[in-house]
């Protein structure tokens, strides 16, 4: 019988970390929660094109009466022009994912690369970027992206641009601090004693190592991303061309619809972003269980 070769070796270590992942994950009953939440409502938002009409979201051609209740007909009411309030929700859910998504995969890759550089390179490059980090971390994210929308051009992607560049901080400095623990290890010593260089340290020890951790911290940033983009929106400085769940929240309120008692324009959206938010902080948590075994006992 001939021994198993190196690669087949990683292979069953991988297939056996990842049977162990899943297994601790699975224990996490809110985590499964959150995972199914978050499941059914990316394949709600997925479908929304093949299962309703898109031409529903012209006011042109909407067909109800002005924030009409809920009826038979349209079960959750109107909006201010007669459209499809669950419509709009529904559509609403796929830039409120998007936008999400987007920003806060752009955070996390920010944070890690300036964690990474700062806790590898040490010396002068880590005091530079420790005090950009300050920097960003002394100031307001939500601020700073309401500067950021306001002086580029209202869109969709400036929306995540301004979410992206404001929120890394934190990832910075939590990516950092794993950094220098695995650059501590005697692996890492032998690794350079034998003469490898940054790309080798970094590339193979050091971002494997750190991957798990980033993969959790953007399941949180997602949360804190959607969170940003419907304040945003709210403050008017979202894609007016484009339904999210902050903008029919604004439109609620510049149509008098919060006064006038049409709770069905406002719960729609505002149980959305409650709904994912809660979702993706629960399978965050539960992956930092996974990722994190001194964690599991706490739960």
């Amino acid at each position: 019988m001939t021994a198993p070769t190196a690669s087949q070796v990683v292979r069953a270590r991988r297939k056996a970390s990842l049977v162990e992942g899943w297994r601790v994950f699975r224990a996490d009953r809110a985590g499964l929660v959150g995972l199914v939440l978050l499941a059914a409502i990316v394949l709600l938002a997925l479908l929304a094109p093949l299962l309703t009409d898109s031409t529903g979201l012209d006011v042109t051609r909407a067909t109800g009466a002005a924030l009409q209740a809920p009826s038979a007909e349209y079960p959750l009411g109107t909006d201010e022009s007669g459209r499809s309030v669950l419509l709009l929700t529904w559509w609403g859910a796929r830039v409120s994912l998007v936008v999400g998504l987007s920003a806060a995969i752009l955070s996390v890759l920010i944070g890690a690369l300036v964690g990474v550089a700062a806790a590898h390179f040490g010396g002068w490059t880590s005091r530079i970027l420790l005090r950009f980090t300050d920097f960003f971390l002394v100031l307001p994210s939500l601020v700073l992206a309401i500067a950021l929308s306001t002086v580029l051009e209202r869109g969709l992607w400036t929306i995540v641009l301004a979410i992206g560049v404001t929120s890394w901080p934190h990832t910075a400095r939590v990516v950092r601090a794993q950094t220098l623990t695995i650059e501590a290890r005697p692996y890492i010593e032998r690794s350079r004693a034998l003469g490898a260089g940054h790309g080798h340290v970094i590339f193979k020890h050091v971002l494997p190592a750190v991957l798990p951790l980033v993969f959790a911290n953007t399941t949180l940033s997602v949360a804190s991303s959607i969170i940003s983009e419907s304040t945003l929106s709210f403050l008017g400085l979202g894609d007016p061309s484009r339904v999210s769940w902050g903008t029919m929240l604004k439109s609620a309120m510049d149509t008098g619809a919060v006064t006038g008692g049409a709770w069905w324009y406002l719960l729609p959206p505002g149980l959305g972003i409650v709904l994912v938010v809660l979702g993706f902080t629960l399978c965050g948590r539960a992956l930092e269980a996974v990722f994190n075994p001194r964690l599991r006992g706490r739960r």
